[in-house]
């Protein structure tokens, strides 16, 4: 089942210069930074009532958002909704035919686990399926 909006994902060229507009004219507080080695991203999270807005900085030019970077330029990257049961979710994704980037979910340091369906199965835009650890 489909929790909420958990965050809607932007690709930048440069963390610090995309905040001069998020954060300093529009005014949204950064929650939280981290950089993500398994992703080669650098990411900042701005809080957005229960969702957030999530600025993703490539930190690889071959790595898979750098090509993505290359290759479409800044923007929206993707949507992500948070489920309840990540495997159940991705089964029903999978009864309807619809197309994923991953066979099983991976899983962040904290305990999330996502996994991405394809843009050919969605009108075009990358969906990202998160669930949270329980404690969260």
């Amino acid at each position: 089942m489909i929790k909420q909006i958990n965050h809607v994902a932007i690709l930048v060229e440069n963390l610090d210069q995309s905040l001069t507009f998020w954060r300093d004219a529009l005014g949204l507080p950064v929650g939280k930074t981290e950089n993500n080695p398994g992703e080669n991203v650098n990411i900042a999270f701005l809080p957005v009532g229960d969702s957030e807005i999530e600025l993703l900085e490539p930190i690889s030019t071959d790595s898979a958002l750098g090509k993505f970077l290359a290759k479409r330029g800044q923007g929206m990257h993707h949507i992500c909704v948070e489920v309840d049961d990540i495997e159940a979710t991705m089964q029903q994704m999978v009864a309807h035919d619809i197309q994923m980037i991953n066979d099983t979910p991976k899983a962040r340091e904290d305990g999330t686990r996502y996994a991405f369906v394809h843009p050919k199965s969605t009108s075009g835009v990358l969906v990202e399926l998160y669930e949270l650890p329980n404690d969260a």
